[in-house]
């Protein structure tokens, strides 16, 4: 069946439908990752998106059970493809890509012409689009609303740390995280008490701590995390507000991608919408203050990444701690005293490399 990807300035593309016949319309992204579909179509940071993947076979290994997923569902909107493998061949391979998108009525179209697709949202910036096979459907700005309250978690719960050993208790506001952020924090030995976007643990204390109590672990909280999630971050008012107090008990605060923008505004900084963003796994960012001799630049770390809004202007008591060797936007802010640091890329990678994931060991060696 024919399918259509057509912008809101009236450009269209034809293509083969491979999933649900249902149109969906998002603002239309690119992601230049060459593994991961899995993990990257389940990434709540893509709520309201729809995601153009640049690698040419997409479909090849199929989908995995639901505990390889980052999130319980599918996230994008919709899915486009250059060239879709219907017939998948991997180990872990419980279904196809096709019948995984038709059993969570999400619309996907091959479109041979992919590089095309992407240079337009490269030099004219990421757009508003709609994938229509059937039914024609309104254009949607994800841009305008709150998306982190559609995929944070709803209730408070305790993920124990793999390791009874000397365990550490991390606050980790979810506004849409990644499942592997909180194994990565399990893996080094903390308990991770997941709270829901506009929770706030300083006004919920007792709350908080009965649930601590029911679980067995220490009524202490060690330092907080704030995940990544999707859309402005200006919208997320109530986190940057509890990010704003949990400064001032100056416990170590670590933020990642959209945590990095919440805890620039949360500092009294500013942040910005990106031309096109950075959704890929070889976004290459130099740690700030690591310069070689003779003028070379200082270390260079490959990182997932996948956001359309940066931070632009530093809080007060903040330096930048990485910055992205392409374009010179913040990739990381740090505090000059506190424990207060965050970055814009994604340490737990899934999909993508691990060079980074020593950030969290950095994070919890501040806890005292």
């Amino acid at each position: 069946m024919i399918g259509h990807l057509i912008f809101k300035d009236g450009t269209t593309f034809e293509g083969i439908s491979f999933g649900s016949k249902k149109g969906k319309a998002g603002e239309v992204v690119f992601s230049t990752g060459m593994a991961g579909y899995p993990e990257s179509m389940t990434d709540p940071s893509y709520q309201g998106q729809i995601l153009t993947l640049t690698y040419p076979i997409i479909g090849n290994y199929g989908v995995p059970e639901r505990k390889y997923w980052e999130s319980p569902s599918i996230k994008v909107s919709g899915l486009v493809v250059s060239n879709y493998n219907d017939t998948p061949s991997h180990h872990l391979s419980k279904r196809s890509l096709s019948q995984w998108l038709i059993d969570e009525d999400i619309p996907a179209v091959q479109i041979k012409d992919t590089r095309a697709l992407t240079q337009k949202l490269r030099d004219e910036g990421s757009q508003l689009g709609k994938i229509v096979i059937e039914n024609d459907v309104e254009f949607y700005d994800p841009n305008k609303e709150n998306l982190v309250s559609k995929v944070s978690v709803k209730k408070i719960s305790v993920q124990k740390a793999f390791s009874p050993r000397k365990t550490k208790n991390i606050l980790y506001i979810d506004c849409g995280g990644k499942r592997n952020m909180i194994s990565c924090l399990q893996r080094r030995g903390a308990n991770v008490i997941v709270v829901p976007w506009d929770f706030n643990p300083l006004d919920s204390e007792k709350k908080l701590h009965e649930l601590m109590k029911e679980q067995g672990i220490a009524l202490h909280i060690d330092g907080f995390v704030v995940s990544n999630g999707p859309g402005d971050p200006k919208f997320v008012d109530k986190t940057i507000q509890t990010t704003k107090q949990l400064m001032e008990t100056k416990k170590p605060i670590l933020g990642i991608c959209l945590g990095n923008q919440l805890l620039c505004l949360a500092g009294g900084g500013n942040t910005k919408k990106l031309k096109f963003g950075h959704r890929g796994q070889n976004g290459p960012c130099i740690m700030e203050g690591t310069n070689l001799p003779a003028g070379r630049q200082g270390r260079c770390y490959i990182t997932t990444q996948n956001h359309g809004f940066a931070v632009s202007e530093l809080p007060k008591g903040f330096k930048t701690w990485f910055t992205n060797a392409n374009d010179g936007s913040n990739e990381g802010i740090i505090h000059t005293k506190l424990p207060f640091m965050s970055v814009q890329f994604h340490p737990e990678a899934t999909p993508g490399p691990q060079d980074t994931e020593w950030i969290f060991d950095y994070f919890l060696d501040k806890i005292k």
